[in-house]
């Protein structure tokens, strides 16, 4: 542990005291971790979901003491749905206790992971973060000549057409395809309007070059408008807030059910095996 850390864990502990000259009336930074994939997990793993956050989400507005909510983003992205619910949720709090809200991006905030620092009204990253990837994307397998080399046959029953749209031990159907990206087209620009309404004028590029899933570092971040600055965390809170300010960060708690299962296991599932193998893609995706 450094010695700025223990200074840290200190003054927190510190403060909890009913004692205001050990300083209660210090100004407090609250901080809020978002890491890993957003969206549902496989077992043993935790993604980023309202349902998993929104009281952590909830304490991190309520210290009546606090001058800002910090959210430190490591994300590849995923879910565009839970990204939005979280995102509106931070705002919504922030808007009802007048509290500013700064993004910090650290290895990677892309895809939903730059959904959630648009949540921040300042973002900043480090030089060499991963940023960016504003798009929608699906990907899958496809097995229809793997059944049929084994003599299997696949029964389905529904009702409509599309019931089984995009069932991957079919051939691939170009009116399914389709479909799909028309869902993506209606995802994306919303994704595109989230931005744009979040940055606003601080976006410095085009829309050719900001929306087309790209990705930029950091330092490139700055130039195009994606983010605000270069900043760690903590460095740039006692900046602002001087060196006395207090962190106090909002732990996600995971009920002794999810605890169990994500301790020490012998094997692995099949479905384990594919939820690891989709999230580590989604990490793979960014060079991490």
């Amino acid at each position: 542990m450094t010695f700025s850390e223990f200074r840290d864990r200190l003054g927190d502990l510190l403060a909890k005291l009913p004692f205001g000259r050990f300083g209660g009336s210090a100004p407090v930074v609250g901080i809020l971790r978002l890491e890993g994939v957003i969206g549902r997990a496989g077992v043993g793993r935790r993604g980023i979901t309202l349902v998993e956050y929104e009281k952590a989400i909830e304490k991190l507005f309520d210290n009546k003491r606090i001058k800002a909510a910090a959210l430190a983003i490591n994300s590849p992205g995923g879910s565009p749905v839970q990204s939005a619910l979280i995102a509106a949720r931070i705002r919504d709090l922030a808007a009802d206790k007048n509290v500013p809200v700064i993004a910090f991006c650290e290895d990677v905030a892309a895809s939903g992971g730059y959904w959630l620092a648009c949540a921040g009204d300042e973002i900043f990253a480090d030089a060499n973060s991963i940023v960016g990837s504003i798009g929608v994307i699906s990907a899958g397998f496809g097995f229809p000549e793997l059944i049929e080399r084994y003599g299997i046959e696949r029964r389905v029953y529904a009702t409509g057409k599309r019931k089984g749209m995009l069932d991957p031990f079919r051939d691939e159907d170009p009116d399914d395809v389709e479909r799909l990206r028309e869902l993506h087209a209606d995802i994306f620009d919303n994704f595109r309007t989230y931005v744009r309404q979040r940055r606003g004028d601080r976006l410095k590029a085009a829309d050719e070059t900001l929306f087309t899933g790209d990705i930029w570092t950091g330092s490139q971040a700055v130039e195009v408008g994606l983010i605000d600055g270069l900043a760690e965390l903590r460095t740039e809170m006692r900046r602002r807030f001087g060196d006395k300010v207090r962190f106090e960060k909002a732990e996600v708690k995971r009920s002794l059910i999810s605890r169990l299962r994500g301790g020490a296991r012998l094997g692995m599932d099949p479905a384990e095996l594919v939820g690891a193998l989709d999230e580590w893609a989604h990490w793979k995706r960014f060079g991490l």
